[in-house]
């Protein structure tokens, strides 16, 4: 397993009720942590274990990026391979948030919905994207598709996506919103999932080109949008891509961070993840804790494009990759002076340890 800062790692085995799960806090200086909750099958217990390590520092650098009020976390459920009830596993789910005490709020992601929200909700206050909240993958896509915008401005010298090419790994709910933006604002699409029926209805509603997941990365285009899961960037994919740009919602597209410099050397400009995909943080941060209008979230939204031009001018300036830029410009931000947190999460913020790694019998490591 690769070694990474943390400032917890909580480990919950409950039988009764099938539940493996992984609760990653990567660092509550700025503030609660806040980070999905991922329901995914998984090859082994290592691999779900280290992807909520790295899930839960992503989330560290995007609230830093964006200036928000939150620190970073994330939740991994190994998915059962037998069959089960989910409600039952949710509920045990939400009480292993309890136990935390407000240290980790969780939320949608792969594998999880509102509806999933809503059953969490149900027993833990620690909760957001439910279905009265609202789902934050229209604001992620929102984000990415500004993302793009800033590096066709910066790569390509284009002042908008008419005619730019764009290739979408993924038509899940924040690829499906992305293509139909990009569209609207006059861009070509070539689109993949794993899904043919995903592929079938978007190809139908925006007459758009197709081609299979395997293809996708040799795709000649303007730029490549991975919104799938991570890792979709590695030494296989890698020499196969066409593209001038990589821009997408997925995170950590990167098999490994030393690609980001054999990008760099490619000349393909890389929208590092921790900046571009920041939208839906951005919006359930400030509707969970401020109870912001649509109107503050979309102008917090738009930053989005104003970091990526700060980064994109530093890589150039420094001879360097975008993603080594990022990670730099997100630790610097991370340990500056961390802002005042909301008064309702003080209480949960002054109970926050320095680091622990829980296990035993309330928190037991997986057979």
């Amino acid at each position: 397993m690769q070694q990474a800062q943390l400032g917890e790692l909580h480990l919950k085995s409950v039988p009764r009720a099938q539940l493996n799960a992984i609760i990653a806090i990567h660092s509550n200086r700025r503030g609660t942590a806040l980070g999905g909750c991922r329901l995914l099958p998984y090859d082994s217990d290592t691999n779900a274990i280290q992807d909520a390590i790295s899930l839960a520092r992503s989330m560290s650098y995007k609230a830093a990026l964006a200036e928000l009020p939150q620190g970073g976390g994330k939740a991994v459920i190994i998915e059962p391979q037998q069959p089960y009830d989910r409600r039952h596993l949710l509920l045990a789910f939400a009480d292993f948030i309890n136990e935390l005490g407000g240290r980790y709020i969780t939320a949608v992601d792969s594998g999880t919905n509102s509806k999933d929200m809503d059953i969490l909700a149900s027993r833990s206050q620690y909760v957001t994207s439910t279905s009265v909240a609202g789902n934050p993958s229209c604001y992620t896509a929102q984000g990415v598709l500004v993302g793009i915008q800033a590096a066709v401005a910066s790569q390509l010298k284009h002042d908008s996506l008419k005619g730019v090419h764009i290739a979408i790994q993924g038509l899940g709910q924040v690829g499906l919103i992305l293509a139909k933006a990009a569209h609207a604002q006059g861009a070509h699409l070539t689109v993949t999932d794993t899904d043919p029926q995903k592929i079938k209805a978007v190809q139908a509603l925006l007459h758009c080109n197709c081609v299979l997941p395997s293809d996708i990365f040799a795709v000649p285009c303007d730029v490549l949008a991975p919104c799938a899961l991570g890792g979709c960037i590695n030494e296989q994919t890698l020499p196969q891509l066409q593209c001038k740009i990589i821009a997408g919602s997925a995170n950590n597209q990167l098999a490994s961070p030393a690609l980001a410099q054999q990008l760099h050397q490619r000349n393909i400009l890389l929208a590092p993840d921790y900046a571009i995909n920041a939208g839906g943080l951005i919006f359930v941060s400030l509707r969970h804790y401020q109870h912001a209008e649509r109107g503050t979230i979309d102008k917090k939204i738009q930053q989005i494009g104003t970091t990526l031009r700060e980064i994109f001018l530093q890589a150039q300036h420094q001879h360097s990759d975008t993603l080594s830029v990022c990670e730099r410009l997100a630790e610097a931000k991370l340990h500056l002076q961390a802002p005042h947190p909301a008064p309702h999460t003080q209480q949960a913020l002054a109970s926050t340890p320095q680091a622990s790694i829980s296990q035993g019998s309330r928190h037991a490591p997986f057979h």
